[in-house]
């Protein structure tokens, strides 16, 4: 995406492995199909279509995708959830990163972090490795299981409202995958930062 004049913050979500694909219907953020299996389900269409498709259409391209996939549709379960928490934890410590939402949920993460000295590819490359890394580590994952999505989504967030909807967005994912609402230890309120910048 274009390269704002101001960034706060950077949106980061990491998909769980075969949950959302580069020709999905709904479309996604791939540019190119990594795997040529894929390509008689359809063409990629960049960015989220304006008329979503059926729950119908959703499902049949899911049930015809996954023989096609290299490795099993990853799940993210209560262990695998509370481990990639915890991978989350480690990163944001030893990397100084100041985090101001986070969703671990059942098939994907979503993170707002603020702006750092890693730039938002690199921030979405380091926390992608470390928590499949972790995930391998503890054995939750087959080890040449690639755990999330070749292609992960990233945006930037450069105004403070911008910020504060995205935190609200991020939170509301919850109940949205049934699971309880969690402010993690790691996960500090946005105080408005930077201080100098009106809104």
């Amino acid at each position: 995406m274009p390269f704002p004049r101001v960034i706060i913050a950077h949106h980061i979500i990491l998909t769980g492995y075969g949950h959302w694909l580069p020709n999905d219907p709904r479309g996604s953020m791939s540019q190119m199909m990594r795997q040529p299996s894929l390509e008689p389900l359809g063409d990629i269409h960049y960015g989220r279509k304006r008329v979503h498709p059926s729950r119908k259409e959703l499902k049949a391209f899911r049930i015809a995708a996954r023989p096609l996939l290299t490795h099993p549709v990853l799940w993210f379960e209560h262990p695998h959830r509370q481990a990639l928490i915890d991978a989350i934890r480690q990163s944001i410590r030893s990397e100084t990163l100041t985090c101001y939402a986070c969703a671990v949920l059942s098939n994907h993460i979503h993170l707002l972090i603020r702006r750092h000295r890693l730039d938002g590819p690199k921030l979405n490359a380091l926390l992608k490795d470390s928590l499949a890394e972790t995930l391998h580590e503890e054995k939750l994952v087959p080890p040449e299981h690639p755990v999330f999505s070749a292609d992960s989504c990233h945006f930037y967030k450069s105004d403070k409202q911008a910020v504060r909807n995205c935190i609200g967005y991020i939170n509301e994912n919850f109940a949205k995958h049934h699971l309880p609402l969690a402010v993690y230890d790691f996960v500090t309120p946005y105080d408005d930062w930077p201080p100098k910048m009106p809104g």
